[in-house]
């Protein structure tokens, strides 16, 4: 998990809201609202972490905006956890859509 960079988190948060239409697809949103509630309440941490709206281009500008030597392990450790559940979510909303290619 070490080995991803700002920039790459950066990157995944910004494709956030893509990859959940993706794993949606026109599943109804009853059958997914746990996976989308959790992802809401990862973005709601993460734009905790950066000082941001919960908005996944806002935590995106947040990062590419604090210079590669002003990170501690710390910050970036959280927000990879936060990718990697979100992951998870999006993974289960996927698999959750009957027309998914998942």
């Amino acid at each position: 998990m070490s080995s991803t960079s700002p920039s790459d988190l950066a990157i995944t948060f910004r494709s956030i809201p893509r990859r959940l239409r993706e794993a949606q697809g026109d599943t109804p949103p009853a059958v997914t609202q746990q996976y989308t509630s959790a992802i809401a309440g990862h973005l709601a941490s993460a734009a905790e972490q950066m000082h941001v709206r919960a908005d996944p281009a806002a935590i995106a500008e947040a990062i590419d905006s604090v210079p590669a030597d002003g990170w501690d392990e710390s910050t970036l450790d959280q927000l990879r956890s936060i990718t990697l559940e979100m992951g998870k979510a999006l993974r289960a909303i996927a698999a959750a859509n009957p027309n998914s290619d998942d």
